[in-house]
């Protein structure tokens, strides 16, 4: 559909906790269409509306090939693993820079499909790291918020390091 401008951090936009969804329709089809044209260009493997200004619960992820594409609303935690592993991470508001969180190994989500239909998902590894990194983002948490203030500070020296370059 449309590549869309993605905000960057620090926009004080991707702080902010994102409304759910209550209407299934057309914009809401033409919205998760426009979030993978958004996040492949990137490019990413995971995208949200407020990465691209729009505060809705909306969340596509792409791991794999070009059909892998698939669309999460109102995605939310029910149960997450003590297990836990490390990951690299980063975000297309925040292009250039990645870091290792840690994370639960495996959760089980709820979500809506693009048509409403209540579903749920468990996910281990990869899957259930963009989970929880993507529903971070829409309760208005950006990713580098789980670094230490020290790994923070010094991720943030970096970015601010490559735009100017």
């Amino acid at each position: 559909m449309a590549i869309r401008a993605l905000l960057r951090f620090p926009d004080p936009r991707l702080r902010l906790v994102a409304e759910p969804v209550t209407v299934f329709d057309q914009d809401l089809r033409d919205l998760a269409a426009d979030l993978l044209d958004t996040m492949r260009a990137a490019p990413g493997i995971g995208i949200t509306a407020p990465h691209i200004g729009i505060g809705r619960r909306v969340v596509v992820l792409q791991l794999e090939g070009p059909g892998s594409a698939r669309t999460y609303v109102n995605p939310r935690i029910l149960w997450a693993s003590e297990e836990t592993i490390l990951h690299t991470e980063g975000s297309v508001s925040m292009p250039g820079v990645a870091d290792e969180i840690r994370r639960h190994a495996r959760v089980r989500i709820t979500y809506q499909d693009i048509d409403g239909t209540e579903r749920t998902e468990e996910a281990e590894g990869l899957l259930a790291v963009c989970h929880q990194h993507e529903i971070d983002q829409l309760d208005g948490m950006f990713w580098i918020q789980r670094l230490s203030k020290l790994k923070r500070d010094r991720l943030v020296k970096r970015y601010e390091k490559l735009l100017r370059a």
